[in-house]
């Protein structure tokens, strides 16, 4: 039988860099993914839910994120709320050389929601190593969000890279949902189910063999 879970929500890198500095989300539309934010940080309070905020920083000089600047200034759509914890971070994983897995055990957290930036970057690394240290991930799919690429292995639009890491995400790591199935889930203390390798590849197989 499913237990309620204890949730935390980790809102991660939501900093002015991603939507008036060098490196704009584009899928979701940004200002989609920031109002869903917002929601989800009121909601979580309301519900009790604590909520961590987490920021990104890199050295001075650097192109983005440059301790000091505006662009690694946190969003006023966060920095306007309260938060329970803060994290700064270097590195994509909220995880990585923080004191956040030590902090959710301590408030016996088994469940954490990741909303924030990036889809594919920092999100992702968190929502793997949270499943790998045994913690039950939400991705409010949403309240996130990607860029485009084009490197030596090709290029990959902003929707391609959001898209594709959520379907990856919901068939083993995390419960893939919109902000409003997430408030839902939390108003009713109510678990939310991901997916795994086997179903999601057999659909995927199952739809190729009607098309062809």
């Amino acid at each position: 039988m499913a237990t309620n879970p204890r949730r935390a929500l980790i809102v991660i890198d939501v900093q002015n860099e991603y939507v008036t500095g060098d490196l704009p989300i584009e899928y979701p539309p940004v200002e989609i993914s920031l109002a869903h934010i917002g929601r989800a940080i009121d909601a979580a309070r309301a519900a009790g839910v604590p909520v961590v905020v987490v920021q990104n920083f890199a050295p001075a000089g650097a192109p983005i994120f440059a301790r000091g600047t505006v662009g690694a200034e946190l969003h006023a759509v966060v920095a306007s709320r309260a938060h329970d914890h803060y994290v700064e971070k270097s590195l994509p994983s909220a995880f990585a050389g923080t004191d956040l897995a030590a902090w959710l055990a301590g408030r016996g957290i088994d469940t954490i929601a990741v909303a924030g930036y990036m889809t594919h970057n920092c999100d992702a690394s968190t929502v793997f190593e949270a499943t790998h240290a045994g913690l039950k991930v939400e991705f409010l799919k949403d309240a996130t969000g990607s860029v485009p690429y084009e490197n030596d292995a090709g290029f990959a639009s902003a929707e391609e890279i959001h898209r594709v890491f959520s379907v990856v995400m919901q068939s083993r790591f995390a419960a893939v949902v919109s902000t409003d199935a997430w408030i839902a889930a939390v108003q009713a203390a109510a678990p939310l189910a991901g997916d795994n390798i086997y179903a999601s590849n057999q659909r995927a197989r199952a739809k190729a063999n009607a098309l062809a």
